[in-house]
């Protein structure tokens, strides 16, 4: 008796202890280690509001977008595709994100907004439900990947509901893209490998697409339910 009460006096103050540890643990979402400010980080989301987006070819924000228990979610349909209020060149993106089940959104860098739609001229790192949603049947359309260009690797990929980290480096229009700490792609924009996946790509004959040597970082509103957090830049 005197045993299992002793285990139980265990279980219960390691259940207390790890408790703790998850409400730290989200205690230090959407903040910066004074290690990287040092180094010239900056928060796209505060985990409070979205001042720093805005929606395509808008000053305003749609309140579909909204802030819930520290994060960026797109609740419904019809929120919009939104834009960084500023634009980057050469940079390091680093964010996570959610889908809902048969989910799909995306991540766009060098976006404008001259086209008709966010993807007009942007490249798309792609989100996606990879079990459900029909996209799944082509490899370069799985999360992770360059959308319809470069497929991501398995061992990158979580099922919907998870977490996912990515990492997006762009230098010098050299792209590398890291999905929960995997590599899916390293390529140069604008090169012989990059154009000739363009040209097998359904953006071949989309007039501007991936030229733009600076823009926006964008998110997407595929009609489903995605969050975002953590989302943080460094000029380089």
């Amino acid at each position: 008796m005197h045993k299992f009460k002793s285990i139980l006096t265990y279980c219960i103050a390691l259940t207390t202890l790890m408790g703790a540890f998850l409400v730290n643990a989200k205690h230090h979402d959407n903040q910066l280690t004074e290690q990287e400010k040092s180094i010239g980080w900056e928060l796209l989301f505060n985990g409070k509001d979205m001042s720093q987006w805005r929606n395509f070819k808008s000053d305003t924000l749609s309140p579909k977008w909204q802030v819930i228990d520290g994060t960026m979610v797109l609740t419904q349909k019809g929120g919009g595709d939104i834009l960084s209020l500023k634009q980057y060149q050469h940079f390091e993106l680093s964010l996570e994100w959610k889908i809902a089940e048969v989910g799909n959104s995306g991540i766009f860098i060098l976006a404008d907004e001259n086209g008709e739609h966010i993807y007009s001229h942007a490249p798309e790192v792609q989100i996606l439900d990879n079990e459900r949603h029909p996209d799944n049947k082509v490899d370069s359309r799985l999360s992770g990947s360059m959308y319809d260009m470069l497929a991501s690797p398995v061992s990158s990929h979580k099922p919907a509901g998870k977490w996912n980290q990515i990492k997006i480096k762009l230098k010098d229009m050299h792209l590398q893209v890291w999905q929960n700490e995997v590599n899916t792609l390293s390529i140069v924009i604008g090169s012989s490998g990059w154009n000739k996946l363009v040209a097998n790509s359904k953006f071949a004959t989309w007039q501007g697409f991936a030229k733009n040597k600076s823009g926006h970082i964008g998110l997407q509103d595929h009609g489903d339910v995605v969050a975002f957090k953590n989302i943080k830049i460094r000029a380089l």
